[in-house]
């Protein structure tokens, strides 16, 4: 076994991973590496190859080609020790007749977990002790899905692979579950591997993202380096648009015109220095009544990545 150290080498790695559905590619050379106490965000569009990936590092679908390691280990069908070490949440799967406190137990049973008291602990860390003895069947989405977290988590694993795991949870919920994975990660180093489509709420929580589209990998970036990569513009109205318009093109300056009226400007001359701007409308006597810098939010960055690569493809 591979001693891995938080932020040392590669506790995920997927080597030119494939998957054909005979002339289908749901997956498609797709190679990536997330490091020991990393917490990776995948995300993509439905359909973009996401769970298919996932079925894969789980085991449950043999790829076409490629090769996946977990902990230094090559995962195929007869990595059985391997699972110890693995949590995994695709979807929140439990017995519906049985109580939380119950399910727990066989979670229990099947990981051969021999301390009572990992049952406790867990139920404590995910918030279900008013519902441990309720049956599965009477919790709400929210708290089914805590459930199915707390199997996946009962066993101190050093991976967790969560498939969209804040779905069905209210904003507490969503945070509570985001400190969580962030103290796992931090203070005991496990790594975090996250699917989903929720760049917004993926993005305060992850260390860096990899994107998805079309079963290709088409953009990794860090979520530091992120707010370097948003685009933006700036936004122009006055009393005289005509009048205006002629004063920047006289001195350079391209714009767009958008559905309203109002004048945009992408150039970094003008959305890094706007009081330039400002100062030469209202020297020839056209002061803005609106002048203001956008940046581009994150769900317009995803989809402008996608777009850019459906160009390419085109």
């Amino acid at each position: 076994m591979v001693n891995l150290r938080k932020n040392g080498s590669a506790a995920i790695q997927l080597d030119r991973l494939t998957k054909k559905f005979r002339d289908y590619h749901a997956v498609n050379n797709l190679s990536l590496e997330v490091n020991g106490g990393e917490i990776f965000g995948f995300l993509g569009l439905n359909g973009a190859g996401k769970s298919t990936t996932i079925k894969m590092m789980l085991s449950l679908l043999k790829p076409s080609s490629g090769n996946i390691y977990m902990l230094g280990n090559k995962v195929d069908s007869g990595t059985h020790k391997l699972w110890e070490q693995v949590g995994y949440l695709e979807e929140a799967t439990y017995y519906p007749g049985l109580t939380v406190i119950e399910n727990l137990d066989i979670a229990c049973r099947m990981q051969m977990i021999s301390d009572r008291q990992s049952i406790t602990r867990v139920i404590q860390k995910l918030g279900l002790e008013a519902h441990k003895n309720k049956k599965a069947k009477n919790l709400s989405l929210g708290n089914k899905q805590r459930l199915g977290l707390a199997k996946a988590m009962i066993h101190n694993p050093k991976i967790l692979i969560l498939d969209e795991p804040i779905n069905g949870l209210d904003p507490a919920g969503v945070v509570e579950i985001r400190q969580m994975l962030f103290d796992l990660s931090k203070n005991f180093g496990v790594t975090v591997f996250i699917s989903s489509h929720q760049l917004e709420e993926l993005s305060k929580l992850v260390d860096r993202i990899g994107i998805i589209h079309e079963g290709r990998l088409i953009q990794e970036i860090k979520m530091a380096h992120l707010e370097q990569s948003l685009q933006k513009h700036l936004v122009l109205d006055g009393h005289d648009k005509n009048a205006m318009e002629h004063i920047l093109t006289e001195h350079g300056y391209s714009y767009e015109e958008n559905t309203d009226g109002r004048l945009l400007l992408f150039e970094g001359s003008a959305t890094e220095k706007p009081e330039r701007l400002a100062e030469l409308l209202v020297r020839f006597g056209q002061p803005p009544t609106q002048l203001n810098i956008v940046t581009e939010d994150l769900e317009g960055y995803f989809l402008r990545i996608i777009q850019s690569t459906r160009r390419i493809h085109e």
